[in-house]
């Protein structure tokens, strides 16, 4: 279908080293996009096999939590590519030990939010200055069910995934008129690295899925459909949307 189709377009995804992001960036290059691949952890490989299948891929390494690096990454892709169409903000980091709140360090809070709440709102502010610039593009950014319901032992966590809906909101509002349109994905568990101890103890995984309509976790390709939908023209009427990928979580 032509509108899933982004020959000519360039997209970013951040956090592409592995995981989610990975398979983000796999799947636009499967359609036809050139990607800018960000991680705070290199992103070569993502990049080598993109090249591989004939691709285009700039691997950069960054860290979103500094405005610096998230200048220098928007300055180096456009070296290499003339436009910036797509932007999906992926890279993000879960509560780190699970603590009570009470003990929860100033640090540790202060990290999550650096990295899930600033690094995308330094990425969506800096990649959509470009896409102003250039009249129009779309930003996807990578929320969470914890943005709506509370997690024992997760306040920054949620904390920090509510902070992204409401910017993506925010955002939608704002560029609206700009033609850039921003939404977001609210998956609940996912098969990667960050669950892997969560699916290694049976007593743990069958609590969490227990909970789970559909009754297991997603696997990362499942999300991806709903981004490249957010991506494309098929969704032009779409911004400010908070799209629910959790197997009917969020609709008990």
């Amino acid at each position: 279908m032509i509108e899933f189709s982004f020959e000519e377009q360039t997209a970013l995804v951040t956090g592409s080293a592995q995981g989610l992001g990975r398979e983000i960036a796999l799947a636009f290059s499967r359609h036809g996009a050139s990607l800018v691949l960000a991680d705070k952890l290199s992103p070569a490989d993502t990049a080598a096999e993109i090249g591989k299948n004939g691709g285009k891929a700039v691997s950069l390494t960054v860290d979103i939590s500094k405005e610096t690096d998230v200048r220098e990454m928007v300055r180096q892709a456009l070296e290499h590519f003339p436009r910036m169409d797509i932007l999906v903000n992926n890279a993000g980091i879960s509560q780190m030990n699970f603590r009570p709140s009470e003990e929860t360090s100033l640090r540790e809070w202060q990290t999550i939010m650096d990295v899930n709440l600033t690094g995308t709102f330094l990425c969506c502010r800096e990649v959509g200055r470009q896409m102003i610039k250039q009249g129009g593009g779309s930003i996807i950014n990578i929320a969470s069910t914890a943005g709506f319901n509370g997690i024992p032992r997760a306040a920054a966590y949620c904390a920090s995934k509510a902070g992204i809906i409401l910017l993506t909101k925010s955002l939608a509002v704002e560029w609206a008129g700009k033609n850039v349109r921003v939404n977001a994905l609210a998956p609940h568990y996912i098969e990667t690295d960050l669950t892997r101890t969560l699916r290694e103890s049976a007593k743990v995984y069958e609590g969490i899925v227990r909970q789970i309509p559909l009754k297991r976790f997603a696997k990362p390709e499942e999300l991806i459909g709903t981004i490249l939908l957010l991506a494309s023209p098929a969704s032009s009427y779409l911004t400010g949307s908070i799209i629910p990928v959790d197997g009917g979580f969020l609709a008990q």
